[in-house]
């Protein structure tokens, strides 16, 4: 609702990897969908490790007997490389494997009518699958949790970043409130000669 987007237009869901922090709020989203009066079929892509998961969440809400709920289908990527997630006529989605404690992809989204791409690293540490996936991209969306096991910090994104020759770079999924790192920004911009942000609920990136 805050994003402007009706619950009805929602036709795929990209699920990186099940960690809590990333897919606790699906049940309660197909739920809304449902009350609301959804019929048409969604779908939802992801690897194996994490659709199976998410099912037998699900299963736990027994959501297959609740009356006239919509078809849900799941699809399953390939466990290794990079693959194709799904095309429109705007855009086409691609995945690849990134290093994280869990199964976990990033994703790579590249606009037909500007020609211009965005990545998403998703949580992982820094590694060249993200190398490969950011390649000459225009915005690169990064994780800085910090520098430990599965993670990245704000001056390893920024080293990937230049790495991938790209010309924006947004971190994401950076420690908040007592754990926030004042040095964040600055710590990145000297890995990294282009532009710096951070990412914030509800930003809209246009690309």
């Amino acid at each position: 609702k805050e994003i402007g987007i009706d619950y009805d237009d929602v036709t795929d869901l990209v699920l990186t990897h099940f960690h809590p922090d990333h897919v606790s709020g699906i049940p309660l989203f197909l739920m809304d969908m449902w009350l609301r009066g959804r019929k048409k079929a969604l779908d939802i892509h992801g690897l194996n490790h994490a659709l199976t998961r998410l099912e037998n969440l699900m299963d736990a809400f027994a959501w297959k007997n609740w009356p006239g709920f919509f078809p849900v289908r799941f699809n399953r990527l390939p466990d290794k490389g990079f693959s194709p997630v799904l095309s429109s006529s705007d855009f086409d989605i691609y995945a690849s494997h990134v290093r994280h404690m869990i199964p976990t992809i990033g994703l790579r989204v590249e606009s037909k009518k500007s020609g211009k791409v965005a990545t998403y690293s998703c949580d992982t540490e820094p590694c060249e699958e993200v190398v490969r996936l950011a390649r000459d991209a225009d915005i690169l969306i990064h994780e800085s949790s910090g520098a430990f096991m599965g993670h990245s910090s704000s001056e390893q994104a920024a080293e990937i970043a230049t790495k991938a020759g790209v010309k924006e770079l947004y971190l994401i999924h950076y420690p908040t409130g007592e754990f926030w790192n004042e040095n964040l920004l600055e710590d990145a911009r000297r890995n990294f000669d282009g532009e710096v942000k951070l990412a914030k609920d509800l930003m809209e990136l246009v690309f």
